[in-house]
């Protein structure tokens, strides 16, 4: 080897701009928060061949004194911290001085800027090997524009390694998408040889926020979400955004976005707190669609842990984690079928009242046919004929439902009989539940029921399966676990750490029917377990759960696995198809449905209901045309 020397600062730099500048997308998302930080209410990109030839971004933000444009391109060169008690409380975007200096070392920069309240703007780029600056009067408005020419000229290895121009603009755009999501307050304009793509203006009100969010995300989302804004004041956490509804679920994690005080990450912990949270309704395979916003205090969350600053170290990782599931797994299941308009067209679930969302936003109005169109038939006889099946004398004449199929022989597990007779009788106004009443049933599968907006198509099975599931669910919560000693008590070889953890969490374990101690520094026993899970690799869910704590600070693998469990007898215990049921016990079904939680989804994640609106009945027969 070499004696040591000091590296060039071109090379330097260049070494720096492996980490930073990946490809075009990197160089755009630096630029993007610089100018945010700068204060800029609007922002315009201009790129060409996928910001390979060009990037050229303006702003109109605080600018930059003429002393301090050559230092902006120098290393470690940054307005935003002074001391390592500003490190602590990040509270801008960028904070390392890196991005300027490594960019301009594998490009050809020019930076433009004008400070407030100068008369006179100025601009400087970098030239020869030592990346020596000049400083030249310029024409510009207040604001600083930044242009990039042929990213990696000087470093052909890298730039062998950058996709098609398509593929290099999909992902510069992602990053605007991202940024425009982040601060809705900023107008941004994105144009891709010479073509408008984007035209994003400031959105001031919460429908503008929303029209925001349909422009990026698709207007599909926002129709299918929940908007929901929860703060813990104990904690001082505040969660608040949008949610897709299960059934708008994805085949891939590529509509998911969550802030963290305005910037986006990723991160392992909130990852497997929304997962965790939609578990139980998801269809195996699928993906939540969310843009969630977390806001808390600066000092509890660190953003200094990765030179792109994509992942944060939560100083209370186990409070944040708790905090999202638990607020995201409330408002999931308070989604249930609910009343609407008569002139809206709901597809899906609405929350139940006194839940702390907004309902989904639905395209509301029907096709005319004539003047007016003309209420749903029939639906006042309905509640008077079921009002008389529901009175309290005769609720107890309300048949039950059995869980046995049209095969024959017992079902594997006790069904549990619906409860709709008591649970809802006829409203007083003559008004048709969210569900209304059935009216037949199709090949013994399907329940078709009518409402105010139109026709409800039911899967009975999937539909009786949820109510199943809930409540024995309920019932296995408000119970005491029970549990059986083993034969022969199970030894358990793990790491200090994990003996450590098992030794403080004890009492957690013991709460879910499990008995550990704790034989030597790397030893457990396990003299005790769930009668549930009796069966079940018990070594391998300890150890798993143990992970689980050390990694996030808790666990649910063991309720899940017992929930997997119940699941299963629900199932089984579920009105099987080509049963024959009679109205009265379909209606039962329907009364349960809307007082159940998640309810729109089985046990599986596979939906249970379904509207058809009389204006999607009316397109569909060509009525009206």
């Amino acid at each position: 080897m070499s004696r040591i020397h000091l590296l060039s600062p071109r090379l330097a730099n260049q070494i720096a701009a492996g980490e930073v500048v990946e490809r075009p997308a990197s160089v755009v998302k630096e630029l993007l928060e610089n100018s945010l930080d700068a204060g800029a209410s609007q922002i315009e990109i201009d790129v060409e061949q996928g910001g390979v030839k060009l990037i050229r971004l303006r702003d109109n933000g605080d600018g930059i004194e003429q002393d301090d444009l050559s230092l902006a391109l120098s290393r470690h060169a940054t307005s935003k911290i002074l001391a390592l008690e500003d490190l602590e409380a990040v509270g801008s975007l960028g904070f390392r001085g890196e991005a300027l200096a490594s960019i301009s070392s594998v490009s050809r920069l020019t930076l433009t800027s004008r400070r407030v309240g100068s008369d006179n703007a100025w601009q400087v780029q970098t030239e020869g090997r030592d990346m020596d600056t000049s400083v030249t009067p310029a024409s510009h408005p207040q604001g600083t524009s930044v242009e990039v020419r042929d990213l990696f000229f000087n470093t052909p290895a890298r730039r062998k390694f950058l996709r098609t121009e398509q593929t290099e603009f999909k992902h510069l755009e992602e990053v605007v998408k991202r940024l425009a999501l982040s601060r809705s307050d900023v107008a941004f304009s994105l144009r891709h040889n010479g073509r408008v793509i984007h035209q994003l203006r400031p959105a001031r009100t919460e429908a503008e926020h929303e029209r925001r969010i349909a422009t990026v995300c698709g207007p599909a989302f926002i129709d299918q979400s929940l908007s929901l804004d929860i703060a813990a004041e104990a904690s001082g956490l505040r969660l608040w955004g949008w949610i897709g509804l299960p059934t708008f679920s994805r085949s891939q994690a590529d509509l998911q976005y969550f802030f963290v005080n305005g910037r986006i990450i990723r991160d392992k912990l909130v990852a497997h707190a929304i997962r965790q949270a939609y578990q139980d309704v998801l269809f195996h395979g699928r993906h939540p669609a969310f843009v969630l916003y977390l806001e808390l205090d600066p000092k509890l969350v660190d953003v200094n842990v990765h030179p792109t600053k994509h992942e944060v170290r939560f100083r209370e990782g186990r409070l944040v984690h708790d905090f999202i599931f638990r607020t995201l797994h409330r408002v999931i299941a308070d989604v249930r079928p609910e009343a609407a308009p008569a002139e809206a067209a709901p597809t899906a679930m609405t929350p139940a009242p006194g839940s702390a969302v907004s309902a989904p936003r639905y395209e509301q109005g029907r096709m005319a046919l004539g003047n007016s169109a003309p209420a749903p038939a029939a639906i006042r006889d309905q509640v008077s004929a079921y009002g008389a099946l529901h009175r309290p004398e005769q609720a107890s004449a309300v048949p039950h439902i059995s869980g046995s199929s049209a095969g024959g022989g017992a079902a594997p597990a006790a069904a549990v009989p619906f409860a709709g007779a008591a649970a809802m009788a006829a409203s007083a106004d003559d008004k048709a539940p969210p569900l209304g009443y059935a009216i037949a049933q199709l090949h013994g599968v399907y329940i078709l029921s009518q409402n105010e907006q139109g026709l409800v198509l039911v899967d009975m099975h999937a539909a009786h399966e949820r109510i199943v599931y809930e409540r024995m669910k309920q019932a296995y919560e408000t119970e005491v676990v029970r549990s059986q000693p083993l034969l022969v008590p199970l030894n358990l070889a793990v790491s200090q750490r994990e003996a450590d953890c098992a030794q403080e969490q004890e009492a957690v374990f013991r709460r879910l029917g499990f008995e550990l101690s704790r034989m030597a520094e790397e030893s457990l026993v396990i003299r005790q377990v769930p009668v549930a899970l009796a069966r079940g690799n018990v070594e391998q869910l300890v150890r798993d759960v143990l992970s689980d704590m050390l990694t996030y600070g808790s666990s649910q693998r063991i309720e899940h696995h017992i929930n997997e469990l119940l699941a299963t007898m629900a199932c089984h215990g579920a009105v099987r198809a080509n049963r024959q049921l009679t109205l009265p016990e379909m209606n039962a079904l329907l009364r349960d449905m809307e007082i159940t939680e998640r309810s729109g989804q089985c046990n599986h994640g596979r939906p249970t209901w379904t509207q058809l609106t009389m204006a999607e009945l009316d397109k569909l027969f060509l009525r009206g045309r």
